[in-house]
């Protein structure tokens, strides 16, 4: 099986940019003139969405001089976010072609081309040169990767010494198999997960030091727990990318994550992680 080309076929289903003018003009939201807040229930495709992404900029100092790397960009809520919030350039990379010309059309949308660019590229063979970035971030995508240790590598090599690298992903737990489909695959044929601790050694193995290593169940059970509260009132819930992206599988892929988080089956991380500089290699290494 060429595995990124039904990982692509997974995310890429077509008509995407339709389906997102429809969903905002249910919304009473001109399609042609969105803002970022009426982008973002649909445009932060990972757990938790925007909270999630906010999460992940809060891990770092970003200046407007940096220029950061978005891999996994998808259709760019959190470059946009990351752009915005910090006033610096951000590359995205993305696997599906699909993902990055919608994400270019939004950002055009929103002016911003003058701070982010996307690219279509493999995350294992990106195609740019070492030491391009000041930092790096990553949701929801190492999940699609089976050989970790080649991504971690990969990212170690464009970034600059110091460079920083913030991830957000879903982790194995002790509690068994999960059941697909998912959000990110439709059989564990694109789900290659691994534990927090395996995560861990293959950032060190990579040359990182970890700095931060934790788990967010907490948080996603809470926001899963007001997102249902919120269907049942009548009202959309704040997340509402799945269902953008995933169409007919959507609930059950929610529904298996949401029995994998609560089964222990699955368990949602953030990491901060840091390539040394020559003068520090190994000061920072592990702590967490």
């Amino acid at each position: 099986m060429n595995t990124d080309r039904e990982v692509s076929r997974h995310y890429g289903g077509g008509n995407l940019l339709s389906r997102l003018n429809a969903a905002l003009a249910e919304d009473g939201i001109d399609p042609d003139h969105p803002s970022m807040e009426a982008l973002a229930p649909y445009d932060q495709f990972h757990g938790r969405g925007l909270e999630a992404t906010t999460e992940v900029a809060n891990l770092v100092r970003a200046t407007a001089s940096d220029h950061i790397l978005d891999i996994g960009s998808g259709i760019g809520g959190p470059a946009r976010y990351f752009a915005n919030r910090f006033g610096c350039l951000v590359t995205g990379i993305d696997l599906t072609p699909e993902f990055c010309a919608v994400a270019r059309h939004l950002t055009q949308l929103l002016d911003f081309e003058d701070r982010i660019t996307f690219e279509i590229g493999d995350a294992l063979a990106m195609p740019f040169a070492d030491g391009s970035f000041d930092g790096a971030y990553s949701m929801n995508v190492s999940m699609n990767i089976a050989d970790k240790s080649a991504f971690y590598r990969e990212i170690h090599r464009v970034l600059k010494p110091g460079g920083w690298l913030a991830l957000s992903e879903i982790a194995k737990g002790e509690g068994g198999e999960l059941d697909y489909p998912t959000p990110w695959a439709r059989s564990a044929g694109t789900s290659f997960l691994s534990t927090p601790e395996q995560t861990r050694r293959d950032l060190l193995g990579a040359g990182f030091n970890v700095v931060r290593l934790h788990s967010t169940l907490e948080e996603a059970l809470a926001f899963g727990a007001r997102s249902r509260a919120i269907v049942e009132r009548g009202e959309k819930p704040p997340n509402r990318a799945v269902v953008l992206m995933s169409q007919e599988i959507a609930t059950q892929a929610m529904a298996n994550v949401s029995r994998g988080f609560s089964e222990a089956r699955i368990i949602p991380i953030e990491v901060l992680a840091r390539k040394p500089t020559q003068a520090s290699r190994g000061a920072e290494r592990d702590p967490a």
